[in-house]
This record gives structure tokens, C-alpha cells and sequence, in this order.
């Protein structure tokens, strides 16, 4: 993780998440199309306090930094830091947690 990213610390139910880049090529050298490339996972990479309740509570977020997670095909905020890429996404739209 880049120096930048851990700097920036995301506000309430944010979570911030570096998506993974999946291969574009075998081991033995073959190419393979985007289609197959394309992953919606990323890994967290800094997370906020938590969304705030009406009367002042926080509902902490369901996710810590180094948890691997499930993405929508769409949405996040991206967000460049150095040379690097990342999304922003609300605690609420991510679609898991992958367990290894």
C-alpha cells in the first residue's frame, strides 16, 4: 500500500478499496480476453468510524482494513493517490466479504 492511501481516512460508513487487477495473460503466456479479467473484488484499504444514527450513535462498519470484498459491477467514487487507483465505496454497497 502506498504511502497516499494510508494518509487519507475516509468519513463515516466510507471504506476505501484498491481493486484487485486480475492476470491478463497465463502462465504459459496466453492471452486472455477482458471478459474473463474483469473481477469485482478489491481489498480495504482504510475504513471510516462508522454512519451516524439519528440520536447520535455510530453504527460501526462491517469491514477492517486487509479484508478482501465483493464489489458491484458499478459505482464507488474513484479516487487516484500517487500513481495508484482506488475506489470509495459506502459500507452498504459492498456485497461481501470473500473468505479464503
Amino acid at each position: 500500500m502506498s504511502l497516499t492511501a494510508r494518509r487519507l481516512k475516509p468519513l463515516l460508513d466510507r471504506v476505501l478499496v484498491e481493486k484487485i487487477v486480475a492476470p491478463t495473460r497465463t502462465a504459459a503466456g496466453i492471452l486472455l480476453p477482458e471478459t474473463t479479467t474483469k473481477l469485482n473484488s478489491g481489498v480495504v484499504i482504510a475504513t471510516g468510524t462508522g454512519a451516524r444514527t439519528r440520536d447520535g450513535g455510530i453504527i460501526p462498519v462491517s469491514v477492517k482494513e486487509g479484508d478482501k470484498v465483493l464489489l458491484p459491477e458499478y459505482g464507488g467514487t474513484p479516487i487516484v493517490l500517487g500513481d495508484k487507483e482506488f475506489s470509495l465505496y459506502r459500507n452498504d454497497d459492498l456485497l461481501g466479504i470473500l473468505e479464503e
